[in-house]
């Protein structure tokens, strides 16, 4: 094995060990009479943060109760975590590459099946509900999300890596990394000087990963995040995404900027709106090009019409004696 590849596992025994005493994976919970938010942290030996108030809103739904006890997977996970360290370490001082492939297919394994209880617990938690619970709905069940986001009734469900979780999975790409360079890709890799530049890649889509496309408008479906009115025209909607994932749909761009203006800027990550020019088709609000004209009529008076062609914005604009804008123009 060469030295590059005993001294990245020797960073992903230490990054493993790390993950040990901070949380792995998060759910938060939004709500209108949660503003700030609820957030469930698990660690690889106990459940933190507002597990009281989530347990309290849980009653009501009839769900189970969560307890660290509960679960067999907090007294074995430290251990195992342990375990896999120790091996990198190993690895790292035998110096032999048959235990480096024997290792990484060990931990891909355990990822994997890691990943399948965790949706097993998630399915049974959701589904598994009190028939003498409070509020009762037909048909419903409150499965959070395995990864991403979810409506659950009038709380949002974002469930993620915590910063243990995103250690855990760099060591595994370490591992892999590790791998690469002590098979035929060697030869390449070092020819071409891509170690580092393939690290920063990964750490790169890691950090990066998020919701970033738009969701299709649902007519006389969606409601109006802002004025709550149902959304039915396919010419003047708009939609933006936080970078939780959570979409909020408008029936007019004008909602859609007083909405925005009127929250956390920082949390909001893609803007989309509804190209006049088609049917229901959204595209980035960011380069689109606007007109601006009382004759447009839009559902809630914003009276602006968004195209991805500028050529087709300013004959509108000419027709209706309007004016054209960019998005700056639109949220000033």
């Amino acid at each position: 094995m060469s030295t590059i590849s005993r001294i990245l596992l020797g960073i992903a025994a230490l990054l493993l060990i790390s993950s040990i005493f901070i949380p792995i994976w998060r759910i938060e919970l939004d709500a209108p009479q949660y503003p700030e938010g609820l957030e469930l942290l698990i660690y690889s030996d106990n459940i933190g943060g507002d597990v009281e108030i989530i347990n309290g809103l849980n009653h009501y739904i009839g769900m189970e109760t969560l307890h660290t006890e509960n679960f067999i997977e907090f007294t074995l996970l430290p251990y195992i975590i342990g375990a896999f360290a120790i091996f990198s370490l190993l690895v790292a001082l035998a110096n032999r590459k048959k235990l480096l492939f024997t290792l990484l297919a060990a931990f891909i394994l355990f990822g994997i099946l890691a990943m399948v209880d965790f949706w097993r617990w998630e399915y049974n938690y959701g589904h598994n509900l009190d028939p003498n619970a409070a509020i009762q709905i037909p048909g419903m069940s409150y499965q959070p999300p395995l990864i991403g986001f979810k409506q659950l009734l009038n709380f949002g469900a974002y469930s993620v890596p915590a910063i243990g979780g995103w250690l855990f999975i760099i060591s595994g790409l370490l591992m892999l990394v590790a791998v690469l360079l002590e098979t035929k890709f060697k030869s390449l890799v070092m020819k071409k000087n891509v170690v580092l530049p393939l690290l920063s890649s990964m750490v790169f889509l890691l950090l990066s990963c998020g919701t970033t496309d738009s969701e299709p408008i649902k007519l006389n479906k969606d409601q109006c995040e802002f004025c709550k009115m149902t959304i039915s025209d396919g010419h003047f909607g708009a939609e933006v995404i936080t970078k939780k994932g959570r979409v909020y749909k408008f029936d007019d761009l004008g909602c859609m900027v007083r909405y925005t203006k009127a929250g956390d800027k920082t949390e909001f990550k893609s803007y989309f709106v509804n190209d006049y020019s088609q049917d229901n088709t959204l595209i980035n609000a960011e380069s689109a090009i606007y007109v601006s004209s009382d004759e447009l009529n839009s559902p809630m008076g914003g009276n602006y019409a968004a195209f991805s062609n500028e050529a087709a914005a300013k004959a509108l604009a000419a027709k209706l004696k309007g004016t054209t804008t960019n998005w700056k123009g639109i949220i000033e």
